[in-house]
């Protein structure tokens, strides 16, 4: 209002001055008379100085009578409860302000709301009932009269203040985990021991020290932690640098020592914490450690790290400690029912032949779900191929078909995963009553099932590897075909990258036990090769590649819909590219969704990646699915979410997953 008089003012002013630019040029320049016109522009003028001062004091009048309604009581009531007013205009100018902004200093009179609040557009438009703004060094919660073009600010900034430091002080529990530690320092003497506890001790009590932790040594490799969210959210600012410094240290000495760290925080009830902490500790310990698991009561499981490869770690003594229960619960079933993932691919139909195999021998019935969910397709060829001797081997049957088989007695096992949102039984492991899991993948933190036994070793190359370790200690009576063998073996190939990634001395152990029960490298290498006409897609694929920093080839395919398994083999393949240190290959598939596949050669963790987009995996070889969506989206998001691993990993050579 006040702008538009100004803007009137300055329009009266300039026609009573061309007025008398007129009048003048009669007088002078034509020597004409101009009396009269004089004493109507003084008139004039006189008339519109009065106008515009009674419509100002009228206004001001106005705006001080919306201060007497309320009163002289009410006035100090609305200042001592620190709330204030704000009126405006159908235009969205504001009028009049109440004196609670006069005494602050602040005068917006005449400006548009907006433009001084950006943050009441949802408030004015009625999307939201109330917003928090900051003016200065206050907080104000504004509310909007739905019958009036009036706002309500109530200052909120003790109760903001009161807030935040009541949740900044809200506890937190904690644990460190020395992993490996006991494996590095069982046969070592005492000076080597001490050398090792000085380089990896010290730095974990001096970083509790540093941010204010109490921290208490549980056993040689444990530690218990308490801290408040304040601390805590300097750790996560810090991206959790001890493991880098732990990591380090232990390099130096040629010993494969980490750190795995455990947070639960959102409640204030103590036994729940511990609880949450136990279990974090066992999931980022059984995805491979060297990582942090973090649960906020209520909310999903968020992981820091896992930069390491995981170790292998199990002995013949633990595979024996496993075989043995897997052994009862065979024996105390009626008959099993064997759940693949969706996709099945080598490993996983190896692996769950080879348990069917055991359940034969031990006399139960053994079913393997393999009509449901689809098969990868280079073992629906090879299951194509061999239809009558498998026939004669194992049943493979469909979900329905399983379902009419569950009994109060059957035993489901989940092989080659260990989410019932990834398998292709669902609604079995949902009805089951008793389940086992055997899986290679880094555990993630919700199964969809409560298992009696799980079996996760993220050290190992692939489920078929662990199974041909447990057999002789179920039975020594099983045989396994040739064919069998052979499945393994190639599964065991595939995800090794033929033997370059996540291969260690037992892979070689249990590659060779295939080899003596028939296995024929020959034929898994027939079976994985390419037909002329993958060749040539995977070619045109390749195609498509784009370079992106740090090594990395993003492949965005648009104009063709590709299987899984052909984008898994082109970013191999890229990985074979002088240079390239991870690959990416987006596009859509044949279910209707879009992927990604991720290949890298170790030195960039791609699990990390994948899982920061809802995906998942291995460090070497991890993949996500989503409902159709647009390539360009996808392929931005990735390169956001590749950014983010990077600017994670500058400060401290660590990665952060969620």
């Amino acid at each position: 209002m006040h702008e538009k008089m100004a803007k009137l003012k300055k329009y009266a002013l300039a026609a009573i001055c061309l007025q008398i630019i007129i009048l003048a040029v009669f007088r002078i320049g034509l020597d004409k008379g101009i009396m009269t016109a004089s004493i109507i522009i003084i008139f004039e003028s006189v008339f519109l100085y009065y106008v515009f001062d009674r419509f100002e004091s009228l206004s001001q009048a106005q705006s001080e009578g919306v201060s007497d309604i309320l009163g002289k009581d009410a006035k100090e009531a609305y200042l001592f409860g620190q709330t204030g007013m704000v009126i405006y205009d159908d235009s969205y100018v504001i009028t009049w302000m109440s004196d609670l902004f006069q005494a602050r200093g602040i005068d917006r009179i005449g400006k548009k709301v907006l433009t001084w609040l950006p943050e009441a557009d949802d408030l004015i438009s009625g999307k939201a009932e109330t917003v928090t703004v900051q003016l200065d060094d206050r907080v104000y919660e504004i509310k909007r009269n739905e019958d009036a073009p009036i706002l309500f600010f109530r200052d909120i900034t003790e109760l903001n203040n009161y807030r935040l430091a009541y949740q900044e002080e809200q506890v937190v529990i904690g644990m460190i985990n020395l992993d490996n530690y006991e494996e590095s320092t069982e046969y070592e003497d005492e000076a080597v021991v001490a050398s090792i506890n000085t380089a990896v001790r010290t730095p974990v009590t001096d970083y509790c020290r540093e941010h204010g932790i109490l921290v208490k040594r549980i056993n040689n490799y444990r530690y218990q932690m308490v801290l408040n969210e304040k601390i805590f959210s300097d750790l996560v600012a810090d991206h959790f640098s001890v493991l880098t410094k732990v990591r380090k240290a232990a390099q130096k000495l040629d010993v494969t020592i980490t750190v795995s760290m455990a947070f639960a925080r959102g409640t204030d009830q103590f036994d729940q914490l511990d609880e949450m902490t136990a279990n974090l500790m066992d999931l980022a310990q059984s995805r491979g450690g060297d990582q942090v698991a973090i649960q906020k009561m209520g909310e999903e499981v968020k992981y820091y790290g896992g930069s390491t490869e995981a170790l292998e770690k199990r002995s013949r003594v633990r595979v024996r400690v496993m075989a043995h229960p897997v052994r009862d619960l065979l024996q105390r079933s009626g008959n099993v029912i064997i759940c693949c993932h969706r996709e099945a691919d080598f490993d996983c139909m190896g692996s769950a032949i080879a348990f069917a195999r055991m359940a034969q021998t031990l006399h139960r019935e053994a079913v393997i779900i393999a009509r449901t969910g689809g098969i990868e397709e280079k073992l629906a060829a090879c299951m194509s191929r061999y239809k009558d001797e498998l026939k004669e081997e194992v049943r493979l049957v469909t979900e329905n078909e399983a379902l009419n088989q569950l009994r109060n007695d059957t035993l489901v096992v989940m092989v080659d995963h260990h989410s019932a949102n990834q398998s292709n039984g669902a609604q079995v492991l949902e009805k089951a009553r008793r389940v086992i899991i055997i899986d290679h993948h880094r555990r993630g933190a919700d199964m969809g099932v409560m298992p009696e036994l799980v079996y996760i070793e993220a050290g190992a190359s692939s489920t078929s590897e662990l199974i041909t370790e447990m057999i002789p200690y179920v039975s020594s009576q099983i045989e396994l075909s040739e064919l069998d063998a052979t499945i393994m073996l190639t599964g065991m190939t595939i995800d090794t990258n033929r033997f370059r990634v996540r291969t260690g001395a037992r892979t070689y152990d249990a590659a060779s036990t295939l080899r003596k029960w028939g296995a024929d490298p020959l034929l898994a290498d027939e079976l994985l090769k390419d037909s002329y006409g993958e060749f040539a897609e995977k070619t045109a694929v390749m195609a498509l590649s784009q370079r992106y920093e740090h090594g990395i080839i993003i492949t965005p395919v648009k104009n063709r819909t590709l299987t899984r398994s052909m984008m898994s083999q082109a970013a191999d393949s890229l990985l074979e590219i002088q240079g390239v240190e991870a690959a990416f290959v987006i596009a859509n598939d044949e279910e209707g969704e879009t992927a990604i596949s991720a290949r890298s050669n170790g030195r960039i963790n791609v699990q990390v990646i994948m899982e920061n987009m809802h995906g998942g995996g291995h460090m070497t070889a991890a993949a996500l699915q989503r409902e159709k969506c647009s390539i360009d989206d996808l392929q931005k998001e990735l390169k956001a979410t590749i950014d983010e691993y990077f600017k994670e990993a500058e400060p401290d050579e660590g990665n952060t997953e969620k």
